[in-house]
């Protein structure tokens, strides 16, 4: 098969299965990645070689940015304790732990490779359950806490990866260098990725192009990588710091049409690309096994099921300890954080589940060392990999709904209370606003009338929506809103009559769209607040 017809199938595949998914109501990355299965299973397939050193430097930048300046850093920095508690203490522990385990279980594994292996399989993904949680709400710091995990246990795992990748292929390791080395690499992304975050910053502001914004916004993790990784310092923390920066300024950084097409531009990119990787480990698979033809297939699942045993373990040993152990022995805090619920504790340890980071640290093994040799346990560390990564995600993935079920744990309705405020704030400013011109500009009462009437009627749904303390009325008891439906006819209305102008030829597609773009915002606008 033809690389072009190869790539038009890989993208076809994975919007297919993105369909499959949302219809089977299950999280895109399960099926992502048995698919990724099924096509190893799947003889004359082509087998695709995406050379080892490419794979970081291509798909980590655009996976780690988005998350980042998706990030909430006020939650982030409310909740740093247990973050860097799972994201630091549970992923060196897991490192260690792992490569003991493979080590002692895996035949061809020697001590440098099994901690290569134990950094790939160290680091959570929160893609799948925050995916769940969309459907099922549990409180948002569990959502921030795995969130934030995500995003930094990255950067530790990525860091012990190199050390270990390099001890492989030079055969030499000395952990009192490495542990000199560690604040220099740390320091020296985050100094990187804050210089990069300042001059998308100065550049954003001073141009008005959203084509050229989104293309900045997608060099900025790739300029933010290459610099730290060449000079030896972390990549992944030059990334993640940058896209905090970004993050925080964006609102004030660009307008409203760049902010709306960065973040249709980036979703969809971060979509694409783990399809991507779940479809190549498929296309890989083949290969793989065909270097493991030396042990049995039983042989290489038991391996495999031990690794994964350990994996899952280590978190729940963690979980709990370090929730509750620094609350007894520090009583301040104590007083400022109480002991959490174990259901939430249950609900955090059993969302471990290993996604495309995982596989993409993987697949960027080299093939050969420093001495001309191959890399040695490099198939069985990426067959391993996929099965972590299959096991937790199917397992873990489709149980966690059931989980969240039995334990009764629901939402908190801090976000709902929180966007209420946030509304009726924006809207009464906007209204102080325009009652403060009545008296400097008289000339235009009637418009500024116009618009009172729209605030105050935007107060008024949001008055009737909620219980008046920003919680929002069940679907059954919430009064109907004649206000949405009508004016949501009315737009349907202008659309058509809009398409009806395209058809007749009195305007062309590009007036329908730039128009339609406007009535779309409204509809998008309508549906949000009711």
């Amino acid at each position: 098969m033809p690389q072009f017809e190869l790539v038009c199938f890989v993208l076809m595949l994975v919007a297919a299965l993105d369909v499959v998914a949302g219809r089977m109501r299950l999280p895109y990355p399960v099926l992502m990645v048995l698919s990724g299965l099924a096509l190893g299973l799947i003889p004359g397939l082509p087998q695709v070689a995406i050379a080892p050193e490419l794979v970081l430097p291509i798909f980590l930048p655009p996976l780690l940015f988005p998350a980042a300046f998706l990030t909430s850093f006020h939650d982030f920095q409310t909740n740093l304790r247990p973050i860097l508690l799972l994201a630091v203490g549970l992923v060196l522990l897991t490192i260690v732990v792992v490569a003991q385990v493979a080590h002692s279980f895996v035949s061809d594994l020697s001590w440098p490779a099994a901690f290569v292996l134990g950094a790939i399989v160290s680091t959570p993904d929160a893609i799948a359950a925050t995916a769940v949680f969309k459907s099922l709400e549990v409180p948002r710091r569990i959502v921030t806490i795995l969130e934030g995990e995500s995003l930094v246990n990255d950067t530790v795992a990525l860091v012990a990866y190199r050390f270990a990748t390099v001890a492989v292929i030079t055969g030499q390791f000395s952990a009192p260098a490495a542990a000199m080395q560690l604040p220099l690499v740390a320091l020296g992304g985050a100094a990187i990725g804050g210089v990069v975050g300042l001059a998308v910053d100065w550049i954003l502001r001073r141009i008005d192009d959203p084509p050229v914004q989104v293309t900045i916004s997608l060099l900025a993790p790739f300029l933010a990588y290459l610099p730290a990784d060449r000079v030896g310092a972390s990549g992944a923390l030059a990334i993640v710091t940058a896209g905090l920066f970004v993050g925080w300024r964006l609102p004030r950084m660009v307008t409203a049409r760049t902010r709306l097409d960065m973040a249709a531009f980036w979703q969809m990119l971060i979509y694409l690309l783990n399809g991507i990787m779940f479809v190549f480990i498929g296309l890989q698979l083949p290969q793989v096994m065909e270097g493991l033809k030396h042990k049995s297939m039983a042989r290489l699942v038991m391996e495999a099921g031990i690794v994964s045993a350990a994996v899952i373990g280590v978190r729940f040993l963690w979980v709990f300890p370090a929730a509750y152990l620094p609350r007894f022995l520090f009583k301040k805090i104590r007083d400022r954080d109480p002991y959490p619920d174990w259901r939430h504790l249950v609900i955090i340890a059993w969302s471990g589940m290993r996604g495309v980071d995982s596989l993409a640290t993987a697949l960027a093994l080299p093939f050969i060392t420093g001495a001309g040799g191959p890399f040695p346990g490099r198939d069985t560390i990426i067959f391993i990999a996929f099965v972590v990564i299959l096991v937790t995600l199917v397992a873990q993935g489709l149980t966690l709904p059931l989980l969240i079920r039995l334990l009764a744990v629901k939402g908190d309705g801090n976000a709902d209370r929180e966007e209420y405020i946030a509304r009726q704030a924006a809207n009464q400013a906007a209204l102080a606003y325009l009652e403060n011109l009545e008296e400097s500009e008289p000339e235009h009462r009637d418009q500024l009338e116009l618009l009172q009437a729209q605030y105050h009627e935007r107060l008024a749904q949001l008055e009737s929506s909620t219980d008046g303390a920003g919680v929002p009325i069940n679907d059954e008891d919430r009064p109907a809103s004649p206000f949405h439906q009508l004016a949501l006819q009315a737009l349907g209305v202008e659309r058509e009559a809009l398409v009806s102008l395209r058809n007749k030829h009195r305007i062309n597609d590009e007036t329908l769209r730039v128009v339609q773009r406007d009535v779309d915002l409204a509809e998008t606008r309508l549906v949000e607040m009711e």
